[in-house]
């Protein structure tokens, strides 16, 4: 195969942006340009790459070119920055689980300020893996401990979470304590419908024997929130209580209860300064931020 640069960028483009169109706005060329690269593309690949839906979308093949465009365009921004005399930051693609995204993560990348342009996708725990393997992202908090082809997976602690509520809402629904059958009846908080926290807890303490009406509140302040207003209970990790004046309008359903949620930092094996020194700084920062066993 004789790839080309440009039609590689265009492959990325079309997939970061999700149109044709903006991919050209993207790289200041023609909606036209952008096409014909693509089309070049798939015949010197001798493949389809590209779904053209909305958002456009790559084929398991495209996967495979867009994880090697992104290598192209990492290595190529490295070597950028070490010729310039003023280098500029580098883009890195990163996905990470909301609760990391809203806790430690954030304050674990501030010594890159400057040196990289954040690209995060948000995604599940369990679900960031997969961007990995389409070539979306370069990096990932991950619950998956086995690495992704073509990348290395390196333990970076627990997020441990507490199942809790508001003293008003367990004075209502659980004056006995959290009791199997109070449980049945006490409405849950789910971030969404894969959310596994509050079953995980909930299977533990009724033996399986409790399915409570539930609420689904996809936003991490907004499930905070929705805790606070009584509307159910919900798993919080140690993290977010320890946020100032939240542990203290709360109780713990139970106070030997927890669910420890390990995580991995996966990345691709390309030899790039910047992933390097990316993965530096979050594993230092989750060494800081999360309990190790």
């Amino acid at each position: 195969m004789d790839l080309d640069l440009g039609q590689l960028r265009a492959l990325r483009a079309a997939v970061d942006t999700g149109t044709l169109d903006a991919a050209a706005r993207a790289l200041h060329v023609t909606p036209s340009a952008i096409s014909q690269r693509l089309k070049a593309l798939e015949q010197a690949a001798g493949r389809v790459l590209l779904v053209r839906s909305r958002p456009v979308r790559v084929t398991e093949h495209g996967a495979a070119v867009l994880r090697l465009a992104r290598e192209l365009e990492l290595l190529t921004a490295d070597t950028a920055r070490e010729l310039a005399d003023a280098p500029g930051p580098v883009p890195l693609q990163i996905a990470v689980n909301a609760d990391s995204l809203s806790t430690w993560l954030l304050p674990a990348l501030a010594p890159l300020r400057g040196q990289i342009l954040l690209d995060l996708h948000r995604a599940d725990q369990d679900d960031t893996a997969a961007l990995l393997r389409d070539g979306t992202v370069l990096a990932a908090v991950t619950a998956a401990a086995t690495p992704v082809p073509g990348c290395t997976s390196t333990p970076l602690g627990l997020m441990r979470y507490r199942p809790v509520a508001v003293p008003h809402f367990v004075e209502r629904w659980l004056p006995a304590g959290a009791t199997a059958a109070g449980l049945a009846r006490a409405p849950v908080l789910h971030f969404d419908r894969d959310d596994e926290l509050q079953r995980t807890w909930l299977r533990r303490r009724t033996r399986g024997r409790a399915d409570p009406p539930a609420h689904h509140v996809p936003s991490t302040e907004g499930f905070v929130q929705a805790v606070l207003a009584g509307l159910g209970w919900g798993m919080l990790s140690d993290l977010q209580l320890a946020q100032p004046g939240l542990r203290s309008q709360v109780v713990l359903l139970d106070a030997r209860a927890r669910v420890d949620v390990p995580l991995y930092w996966q990345r691709w094996r390309v030899r790039s300064a910047s992933l390097e020194r990316l993965s530096e700084v979050v594993l230092a920062g989750a060494r800081q931020a999360l309990p190790q066993h």
